[in-house]
C-alpha cells in the first residue's frame, strides 16, 4: 500500500502466548526498525513525551542517528507511553497495512511485557491495578479513605508518598459508600428505571456495563445513564462481572488481561445471545472490549462476539437519536460545554460521539477539546510520572479554559479529575465565576432531562 494511503487501519493480534514476543535481541532489532522510521518522520511529536524523548536521544547522540544510541536508553521511552493509541490513530503514516507495519503502542507493550517477564514490574502500580479488590474492600470504609486520600491531607499523602510513592501532588478518585449496582437494585425497586411508555426506543434492551470506575468510584455516571436510556424506553439494566483489564494491559500483565476478557465475556455472552446490547459507561472499557480483547484472545468465542454487541454509552444515544430519535423535554443549561475527546474515545475510530451527543441539548454551546489529559490510569499518580502528565495535560487544559464554559466534560473520568487538577493548578479558573461544573457527557443530557 502506498505511503499516506486511505486504507482503514489494521492492528495485528498480540503474540504475548509466543516465546518469539519475550526475545530480547529480535526486540531489540524491531525497537531499532521502529525508532529510526520514527526519527526520520517525526510527526507524533507533540502528542506525549515519549517522542520528545526519543528524538532528543538520537539527536544528542555522537552521530545524531541511532546507531550511536545504545539498548539501555530506551527505557524512558517506553516509560512515557500511556498507550494512548494517538499516535497510531492520528499521526502514523506507517501504521498497517503500510509495509512498515508499525504500532508504537503495541511495541511499547511488548518492551514492557518483557520487562515484567524479567521482574520490572512496578509493585505499586500493580496494587493500584487490582480495581475490584481494592474497591470491594474500601467501599465500607470509603468515608475514612476518602479522607486520607485528600490532596490536601499533610498527614496521610506525604506518608503515601514516602511509602508507596503515589505523588503527593496528586487528586485520587473517590470512593462511593454505595455501588452503582447497589444503587441500581434500590431504583428497581422503587419504578425509577421502568422504560418510558412514551419512549421512542422501546424494544431496545441494554446491559450497562458499570466499569470499575463506574460502579466504585462515580456511581453517578451509572445511574445518569440508566435514567436516561428508561426515558427513551430502553429496558436497561447494570451488570457488573468484573474489571475490563484496562489496568493490567497499562502493567503488560497479558495473563490477567486475558483472565478478565475470558471471564467477562462468559458472563455476558448469553445476554448477547439473547438480544442485548453491552453498553459502557467510560471509553477505555469501550476500546478493549471492541478492540484490544479480541487482539490478546483471538480465539474465543465469547470475546468475538461480545465485541460486536459492545457500544460506548455516547453512541449507543447518539444511535437512538439517529434511528428512532430522542424524547423531547430537554432544556438549556446555563453555560457552554467544553468537551474533552477521550484519547481511548478517539482511539475508537467512530467520530466524536460526545460532541454529538451534547448538541441535543437545546442552545448548547460545545467546544470539542482534542488534546491528551495526559493522565493515562496510574501514569497521572505515580511519584515517578505525575510530572510528566502534567507536563502532557498543559495544552488540553489551556484549550478547555479559552472555551469560557460553564461545564468540562470527559467520556474518561480520570482524566477529568486531571484536568481540572491542572486547570486549578495553572491559574485557569476565573474565581470571580462559578467554578465550572465537572461530568461525564450522559450527565448532562440527564440534567437536561431533569432526571
Amino acid at each position: 500500500m502506498a505511503e499516506g494511503g486511505l486504507g482503514a487501519h489494521i492492528r495485528h493480534e498480540i503474540e504475548w502466548e509466543s516465546e518469539a514476543f519475550y526475545d530480547e535481541a529480535a526486540l531489540d532489532e524491531e525497537l531499532r526498525r521502529v525508532f529510526d522510521i520514527c526519527h526520520g518522520c517525526r510527526r507524533c511529536f507533540n502528542l506525549c513525551d515519549s517522542f520528545p524523548r526519543l528524538f532528543d536521544m538520537i539527536d544528542d547522540s555522537e552521530s545524531g542517528e541511532l546507531d550511536s544510541v545504545t539498548s539501555d536508553q530506551f527505557k524512558p521511552v517506553e516509560e512515557a507511553c500511556t498507550l494512548c493509541d494517538m499516535c497510531f490513530m492520528t499521526k502514523c503514516p506507517y501504521v498497517p497495512p503500510h509495509e512498515f507495519n508499525l504500532d508504537f503502542p503495541h511495541l511499547m507493550l511488548r518492551y514492557r511485557a518483557v520487562n515484567r517477564k524479567n521482574g520490572e514490574a512496578d509493585f505499586t502500580a500493580g496494587q493500584l491495578a487490582e480495581m475490584d479488590r481494592n474497591g470491594k474492600l474500601i467501599r465500607p470504609i470509603a468515608g475514612l479513605a476518602n479522607w486520607g486520600s485528600k490532596k490536601d491531607n499533610k498527614l496521610t499523602r506525604p506518608l503515601m508518598e514516602k511509602v508507596a510513592g503515589i505523588d503527593a501532588k496528586a487528586e485520587l478518585p473517590t470512593f462511593a459508600g454505595k455501588t452503582l449496582m447497589m444503587r441500581a437494585k434500590a431504583s428497581e425497586k422503587s419504578g425509577a428505571l421502568a422504560p418510558a411508555a412514551d419512549g421512542k426506543a422501546k424494544g431496545r434492551k441494554a446491559a450497562l456495563f458499570a466499569t470499575c470506575n463506574g460502579n466504585y468510584n462515580n456511581p453517578q455516571m451509572g445511574e445518569a445513564a440508566l435514567k436516561v436510556l428508561a426515558r427513551q424506553g430502553v429496558t436497561a439494566k447494570p451488570v457488573y462481572p468484573g474489571c475490563c483489564g484496562m489496568p493490567f494491559l497499562e502493567q503488560a500483565d497479558m495473563e490477567r488481561v486475558a483472565e478478565q476478557a475470558k471471564k467477562v465475556s462468559a458472563d455476558l455472552r448469553p445476554l448477547v445471545d439473547e438480544g442485548w446490547d453491552i453498553v459502557t459507561l467510560i471509553a477505555s472499557c469501550g476500546l478493549m472490549m471492541k478492540f484490544e480483547w479480541p487482539l490478546i484472545v483471538p480465539d474465543n468465542e465469547d470475546v468475538i462476539a461480545l465485541s460486536k454487541a459492545v457500544r460506548d454509552i455516547d453512541e449507543y444515544i447518539v444511535d437512538i437519536a439517529k434511528k428512532e430519535g430522542l424524547v423531547d423535554g430537554m432544556k438549556p443549561l446555563d453555560g457552554g460545554v467544553a468537551v474533552h475527546l477521550a484519547c481511548h474515545a478517539r482511539a475508537q475510530n467512530m467520530g466524536a460521539k460526545a460532541v454529538e451527543l451534547l448538541k441535543f441539548i437545546p442552545d448548547a454551546k460545545v467546544t470539542p477539546v482534542e488534546r491528551c489529559a495526559g493522565h493515562g490510569g496510574t501514569f497521572g499518580v505515580l511519584k515517578s510520572t505525575h510530572d510528566v502528565a502534567m507536563k502532557v495535560g498543559k495544552t488540553a487544559a489551556r484549550n478547555i479554559s479559552k472555551a469560557d464554559a460553564g461545564h468540562v466534560v470527559s467520556e474518561c473520568p480520570l482524566a477529568l479529575k486531571h484536568l481540572m487538577q491542572e486547570m486549578d493548578e495553572l491559574g485557569l479558573i476565573d474565581e470571580s465565576k462559578p467554578k465550572p461544573v465537572s461530568a461525564h457527557p450522559i450527565e448532562l443530557i440527564a440534567r437536561a432531562y431533569g432526571l
